[in-house]
């Protein structure tokens, strides 16, 4: 599913982290668990009550039923568009435009997930995520809503990042030779061989490194390695 950008009426970029589909059916999953676990207490505590057949007693069976039936609404509602099982896996509903989503947006999407979900097994809502790109099933495209990921993306440029004090000075301008991956890797071996003291890993990165860039240097592989992660951390922070 495709992350989107839509711009406000103030001229502001945001860019919509869509949340996948295997994220909303673990929350679905994990909200159906809870909503059984309840299920399951109240039978409990009915039957340690002796109250009447539970299933022929309307007043009872719609009071506790209750809950379940509006569990969504419910949570989506007073929990900013989040139920517990979307809170677990850090996924929200909001606005097609970013904004906070009114009662009546949860209301609508509530209603229609009869359609989406009940009556179809799930199938069309599935069906109609997996179609329109922007995480929306028949009742976000009613509501103008979408379910958005708050999850931060780590790109490789987050990955690569390393602290340099003000005023470094790089030592090897060759290092532009390498790419994004091959420092990703370098530092992910480097940081991974420091942690055990595997000193054949470094220098195997030492050799690696000066067959790539050409660089000859008296320096010792765990001096020479870290130097190489911050001279490109360096050079690709001023393009």
């Amino acid at each position: 599913m495709d992350n989107f950008s839509i711009e406000t009426a103030q001229n502001i970029t945001i860019q919509q982290n869509v949340a996948s589909v295997s994220l909303r059916i673990g929350s679905f999953l994990i909200d159906l668990i809870i909503i059984a676990a309840y299920g399951f207490l109240m039978m409990l505590i009915l039957n340690g009550l002796d109250a009447d057949d539970f299933s022929n007693n309307q007043v009872l069976f719609t009071l506790v039923s209750l809950p379940v039936f509006f569990y969504s609404l419910f949570f989506e509602s007073f929990m900013n568009g989040q139920t517990p099982g979307k809170y677990f896996n850090k996924i929200r509903v909001t606005k097609i435009d970013g904004s906070k989503p009114t009662f009546s947006s949860y209301l609508v999407r509530w209603i229609l997930k009869g359609i989406d979900v009940s009556l179809s097994s799930g199938s069309i809502g599935l069906l109609t995520l997996l179609l329109n790109g922007k995480g929306q099933r028949l009742g976000d495209l009613a509501a103008s809503t979408t379910v958005i990921s708050e999850k931060k993306a780590v790109s490789i440029s987050d990955t690569l990042n390393v602290d340099i004090a003000e005023g470094y000075v790089p030592t090897f301008p060759q290092v532009t030779v390498l790419t994004d991956n091959d420092v990703q890797t370098i530092k992910e071996l480097y940081l991974k061989a420091m942690r055990a003291e595997n000193h054949k890993t470094i220098l195997k990165l030492h050799i690696k490194v000066t067959e790539l860039t050409g660089i000859t240097t008296d320096l010792k592989p765990v001096e020479f390695i870290d130097i190489i992660i911050k001279d490109y951390n360096y050079y690709t922070q001023q393009m």
